[in-house]
């Protein structure tokens, strides 16, 4: 399906900009050992996977979570390491200690900088933190800015993808897109919708597609006023979001 570009005009999608998902960080694999299992389902259309052992890398190296990213790693998954950014309140040492464990423990491909600041004035605190983070990897660190909201065009430039919206569909299904995200790719952003009835799994797609998101995230579980991460478990409707948007499915 094609998307729409800041001109207007509609821009064909390559295989290369297929939809996918993103987890943002299911629980503890001890915990949720059914959703850590479906990761590894073959042709399940997976971007990337949220590894996140105790809000953080944890004090100390957790077998059972090195286990679970090793098998994700073999599949071609990458394991991404959460760091809570909290806003701009944590400090750079400490983000990148958690960073060097992150890599030691678990061998990530990257980070997810969970609760990343979104404005112009964090920017450059950010693309310090960024670069840096880049440098851990051999390759360079997958880097994902979890904002949840569209930040200033700038953090486009120093992460490789953006998350634009997080939180429940009664918000999602009324959003409107940035502008300035008409000139990048699909790839570059990711949206995480929670509260999503089965009934509405079409039209969020859609949405998606139609907003230039590349990667989603798409459950029926909610967050109870707050009391629960509806990220951390699996969709009721899990196998018909593979069928939808798994790597078979024409866009």
């Amino acid at each position: 399906m094609p998307h729409l570009t800041r001109r207007g005009t509609l821009q064909a999608v390559t295989a290369a900009d297929r939809m996918g998902v993103g987890i943002p960080g299911y629980a503890h694999p001890l915990v949720a050992p059914v959703e850590w299992a479906e990761l590894t389902r073959p042709g399940a259309p997976l971007h990337w996977t949220v590894l996140n052992v105790a809000n953080g890398p944890g004090a100390r190296p957790d077998p059972h979570c090195l286990e679970a990213a090793g098998r994700l790693r073999n599949t071609g998954v990458r394991v991404l390491g959460r760091l809570d950014v909290a806003y701009g309140a944590r400090t750079f040492a400490e983000l990148i200690s958690e960073g060097h464990r992150f890599r030691d423990w678990y061998r990530v491909d990257g980070f997810y900088l969970d609760r990343c600041p979104a404005e112009g004035a964090d920017l450059p605190g950010v693309r310090r933190l960024a670069s840096t983070l880049s440098g851990l990897t051999d390759d360079g660190a997958h880097l994902v800015l979890g904002q949840g909201t569209h930040p200033h065009p700038g953090y486009a430039e120093i992460a490789h993808q953006l998350v634009t919206f997080s939180g429940p569909w009664t918000d999602y299904r009324w959003s409107q897109v940035a502008e300035w995200t008409a000139d990048h790719p699909p790839e570059r952003f990711c949206h995480l919708v929670h509260g999503l009835p089965r009934t509405h799994l079409d039209e969020a797609v859609r949405i998606a597609r139609w907003q230039g998101a590349g990667t989603v995230f798409l459950t029926d579980r909610s967050d109870r006023d707050g009391q629960n991460d509806p990220f951390e478990a699996l969709p009721g409707y899990w196998d018909e979001i593979v069928s939808r948007i798994g790597p078979g499915v024409s866009e």
